[in-house]
């Protein structure tokens, strides 16, 4: 299944589309995305998960921390919405239904482009360096966002760190 996010700005909100998966390999495309639009002001998300297949905890640690980021700056929300009963259960098992605004409904997203980063042409190291780091930064969103997940969650960011600080160059 073919996976895709689709971006986008209405008004002050800023539209996350999600088609198929949410997953690690599009995790790093929204996490810059949405650390440009809140240097740039923004303060409203809305993430529509009506054509969301499924969610990993890389991409959904990802979306704490655009909630905790809010939260740090005293306003804005991050909000769910056509959120079904196999998506609210992967988040509320996590604890976000305490930092997301979770609706099974809700407006349609206005016109959406695709979001496709063309990255500056990265050695596959650095590729990879990148992807764990937001891997790390995903799961550890996630344990400030509940403190519960620490244990769910400490063998994959022992593993993380690991593979960042012990990282052999490839040949």
């Amino acid at each position: 299944m073919d996976s895709s996010i689709q971006v986008g700005v209405s008004g002050p909100t800023v539209w996350v589309k999600v088609a198929g998966k949410g997953s690690f390999l599009n995790s790093g495309n929204l996490k810059e995305f949405a650390r440009e639009m809140l240097d740039r002001g923004y303060r409203e998300f809305v993430v529509d998960l009506a054509d969301c297949a499924m969610m990993d905890s890389t991409f959904m640690g990802t979306m704490a921390s655009v909630a905790l980021r809010l939260k740090e700056l005293g306003h804005g929300h991050l909000h769910i919405v056509h959120c079904g009963n196999r998506s609210h259960e992967l988040l509320s098992g996590l604890g976000l239904d305490q930092i997301f605004d979770i609706r099974a409904n809700g407006s349609n997203p206005p016109e959406c482009g695709a979001l496709e980063r063309t990255p500056a042409v990265r050695s596959p190291g650095d590729r990879k360096k990148k992807q764990t780091e937001t891997m790390l930064e995903a799961h550890e969103a996630l344990c400030e966002a509940a403190p519960e997940n620490i244990f769910r969650f400490k063998d994959v960011l022992d593993f993380l760190r690991q593979d960042l600080h012990h990282e052999t160059p490839l040949k």
